[in-house]
C-alpha cells in the first residue's frame, strides 16, 4: 500500500465539488474527509468511496471494483477482506462533475452511518473508591 502526494492532491481537487476535502495518511493509505467524516480513501494511487448496498450496485454497474484489504498480522493475516469501499469509476477520474456526484453519494453514506453509530464509549475517569 502506498499513496503519492500527487495522488492526494489530485483526489482532493477532483472531489472538491463535494466540499472542502482534507486527507490524512493512515497505514500506507490515506483517508479523505469532508466535515470531519471519512467518505473515501486512497490506496495504491486509486480513490475508493464509502458505499452502502445501493451505491455499491451503481458503482459496480459503472465498472468500479471493491477495495480488498489483506491483513499482514493477526488471525486474519494473508486472508483478503472485502470492504465497503469501491473504486471511483475510471470515467470519473477525468470528469470533476462526475467525481463530485459519486463523492457526494459516498459522503451521504458516511454521514448516514455516522448518524446511527452509537457514540464512542466514554472512559470512566472517576476515582475508584475502596
Amino acid at each position: 500500500m502506498s499513496v503519492s502526494q500527487a495522488t492526494i492532491a489530485f483526489a482532493c481537487d477532483i472531489l472538491s465539488g463535494v466540499g472542502e476535502v482534507s486527507a490524512r495518511r493512515m497505514f500506507g493509505a490515506a483517508g479523505l474527509y469532508v466535515r470531519g467524516v471519512m467518505f473515501a480513501l486512497i490506496d495504491d494511487d486509486r480513490i475508493f468511496l464509502k458505499t452502502d448496498e445501493a451505491l455499491r450496485i451503481d458503482l459496480a454497474a459503472a465498472g468500479a471494483d471493491s477495495w480488498i484489504y489483506t491483513e499482514v498480522k493477526g488471525p486474519k493475516a494473508g486472508v483478503p477482506q472485502t470492504t465497503s469501499y469501491w473504486s471511483l469509476p475510471d470515467s470519473a477520474n477525468d470528469d470533476p462533475e462526475e467525481a463530485a456526484d459519486w463523492g457526494q453519494r459516498a459522503l451521504q453514506v458516511a454521514l448516514a452511518i455516522k448518524a446511527v453509530k452509537p457514540a464512542g464509549r466514554r472512559r470512566n475517569t472517576a476515582t475508584p473508591s475502596f
